[in-house]
């Protein structure tokens, strides 16, 4: 038995029978109470009959009633509200921090066991099994389903609105740093995302506004900026942006970060630094007022059109300086540009709205992803072979969102599914 399965079985009184305190009065409870996720009892504000008389107050569960001595309970002042003490074994009495013997409900006898044995089912499925309700999902109503996952996929964006509120701060609340900067974060995918990070904080938007109208100056100042002009080269395009960046350099006070921080092992030549680092310039200089031209844009696919630049010339038989390849126009792609929408614009442009009450902006960044196909990745994938499919990004963002956050950690109980599934 553990705390967290009696708070959920008392939350939403999954009970059996007529309830009796240890000393025999009888309970009935006309509100369970709100559960507390911070310090202090478990829920407040319940609302209940014991033994006839009508009690408002909180209500403080534990697997065994000797645990509130362990907890020093009776120490502090926020407990001496507690009007009833749920245990599971009730095997010392409780006197709380201002003399009163606590009321106490022992829930074993009123848990039904099937309720008990879905929910060890779920928990402890064994670890190669992703989803532990995959056997139960046919029991969800796809209505149940369907108002779950638009909730998740809100969540999942109030949760990624933590980054750009980060970088909000940091930009002194100015929307069009955030943009380039975040959209420069995800230009890094995985492995360079800090790198990327780093680099926009570290070349000014305004000084590359200066020069959107030379692509090369562009570029030279951020593969400067990146730390990847300070070799010898032998081909004539980068000794020419090193001269670029010289000459920039040279009129502003400019410090470029280290060129260890790049990661290029086991990564696909079309996504090095170098190739993404050339198509983030053509993008800056394309657009030196990112934030302000896609927030006037309510269409998906002209966001992904955006953002799918192609790297300058060079790299066509290039993804490294001084190493030819084979000759391929090196665009940021479809798949790519979908993902900087996903991860980048939509997130941003929900906390936009949050940050000026526009809940119709907050609703359009919801709507771009139901515009967009269902990502493809190892998390939708387990989700279609336990035959929940995603019909469209918002659907795939819901499903990572629950399989990260819930089913991962077996958090079965905070979880709609898992208590569609758990209750008898």
């Amino acid at each position: 038995m553990t705390e967290s399965f009696l708070q959920y079985a008392w939350r939403y009184q999954l009970v059996e029978g007529a309830m009796t305190t240890t000393d025999g009065r009888e309970v009935k409870v006309l509100r369970a109470g709100i559960l507390n996720t911070d310090a202090g009892p478990d829920f407040f504000n319940a609302r209940l009959l014991i033994g006839g008389v009508e009690w408002v107050g909180n209500v403080e569960v534990h697997v065994r009633a000797s645990d509130w001595r362990q907890h020093h309970h009776s120490d502090d002042a926020s407990y001496n509200n507690v009007v009833l003490h749920v245990v599971y074994e009730a095997n010392e009495e409780v006197i709380t921090g201002d003399g009163r013997t606590l009321p106490m409900l022992s829930l074993k006898g009123y848990i039904p066991e099937v309720l008990w044995n879905n929910y060890d089912a779920l928990v402890h499925a064994p670890q190669s099994i992703d989803i532990g309700c995959a056997d139960h999902l046919p029991s969800v109503s796809a209505m149940q389903l369907r108002s779950y996952m638009d909730r998740l996929v809100v969540e999942r964006l109030e949760r990624k609105t933590q980054d750009v509120q980060r970088l909000l701060d940091e930009a002194h609340g100015g929307w069009e740093h955030c943009c380039y900067w975040l959209v420069a974060r995800y230009f890094g995918g995985k492995a360079n995302a800090l790198p990327f990070e780093l680099l926009a904080k570290a070349t000014d938007l305004h000084l590359l506004a200066r020069w959107k109208d030379n692509p090369q100056r562009v570029e030279a100042l951020l593969m400067g900026q990146a730390g990847l002009l300070e070799a010898y080269f032998e081909d004539d395009y980068p000794r020419q942006l090193q001269v670029d960046y010289q000459a920039i350099r040279a009129g502003s006070q400019l410090h470029p970060i280290s060129a260890h921080l790049w990661k290029f092992f086991r990564l696909r030549p079309s996504s090095f630094p170098t190739l993404r680092i050339s198509q983030l310039a053509q993008l800056v200089s394309q657009s030196s007022s990112l934030f302000s031209k896609l927030l006037d844009t309510t269409d998906a696919s002209r966001l992904e059109q955006y953002f799918d630049v192609e790297a300058s010339p060079y790299w066509t038989t290039h993804y490294q300086f001084d190493k030819p390849s084979k000759g391929r126009r090196k665009s940021l792609g479809v798949s790519m540009a979908r993902s900087l929408v996903i991860n980048a614009w939509v997130p941003l442009l929900f906390q936009y709205g949050a940050a000026h009450g526009d809940e119709a902006l907050r609703e359009r960044a919801v709507d771009i992803l139901r515009q967009l196909p269902a990502e493809d990745n190892s998390i939708v994938a387990r989700w279609r072979q336990a035959g929940i499919v995603a019909a469209n990004a918002a659907d795939s963002q819901a499903l990572i969102q629950l399989y990260n956050e819930y089913c991962r950690d077996r958090r079965c109980l905070q979880c709609h599914i898992g208590y569609q599934v758990l209750k008898p």
